[in-house]
């Protein structure tokens, strides 16, 4: 089993023993109203790693059907895998510190919905703001020399779109929400720095292993940096569609 099949049976799993626990639920009791809902991104943190990926949210109903919700926390690239260029072998993080903005106001369907917000389906904007920051070391090996150069890297991503989800409410507090449907439009920018002098040559490898590391570990920028690539000032940058699926788990109250 492959991790992306690995972890779209965990977010996926979750929906379907909702379905049976609401209906249950239900079925007994009718459900107090709740105006406030504190949350986690449980999605972010099983495709990151859960010590890589801390965000937390907060929802709030400000008109009848109408909600608006932040969410911030701290985020840090995916770890370290094997690259190596001609002479250059990756060995080791310095660094690695990032962090998530996100707001989104959300429509509850009222004439879909049984309950009132924040329960039920609902539609709406978002805007997104991921920033990362990873200082690398690398391993230069020219005949039986070898010498060390860092790189200094940083990454933003700012996203705008349209989503549509539905957030279920069970044993009166538990809040499961899960966005379903999120396109939207993003920015990326990614910019490189090295310690020292660097030759051309030197340079061009370098340039071609962070690439590498950023395209093979990060989800979907394997596509979206596809037909581009860092110019010789360090500097990548790039527009495409992008796709927003998320899961969270929250306290109503």
């Amino acid at each position: 089993m492959t991790k992306k099949s690995f972890y779209l049976q965990c977010l996926l799993l979750p929906l379907l023993v909702v379905n049976i626990c609401s209906a249950q639920k239900d079925s007994v009791q009718q459900m107090r109203h709740y105006k406030n809902v504190i949350r986690y991104n449980l999605s972010g943190a099983l495709i990151f790693g859960l010590d890589r990926y801390l965000v937390f949210g907060y929802e709030r109903v400000i008109k009848p059907n109408q909600t608006i919700s932040v969410n911030v926390g701290g985020v840090k690239l995916p770890k370290l895998i094997s690259i190596n260029t001609d002479s250059f072998s990756l060995q080791k993080d310095n660094k690695s510190n990032g962090f998530n903005v996100s707001v989104d106001y959300r429509f509850y369907l009222g004439k879909e919905n049984k309950y009132m917000a924040p329960r039920g389906a609902y539609i709406g904007p978002y805007y997104s703001f991921n920033s990362f920051t990873r200082d690398n070391q690398w391993r230069y090996t020219k005949s039986t020399a070898n010498s060390y150069i860092n790189t200094h890297t940083t990454f933003n991503i700012n996203t705008i779109g349209f989503q549509f989800g539905y957030q279920f409410i069970l044993w009166k507090r538990l809040a499961l929400d899960f966005a379903l449907v999120g396109p939207g439009f993003g920015i990326y920018n990614y910019k490189a720095s090295f310690d020292g002098n660097v030759s051309a040559e030197n340079k061009e490898q370098l340039l071609d292993g962070l690439k590498q590391l950023l395209t093979q570990k990060f989800p979907g920028m394997n596509f979206v940096f596809a037909d581009d690539e860092i110019d010789a000032d360090g500097v990548m940058k790039t527009n495409s569609i992008g796709y927003r699926y998320i899961v969270h788990i929250g306290f109503a109250f």
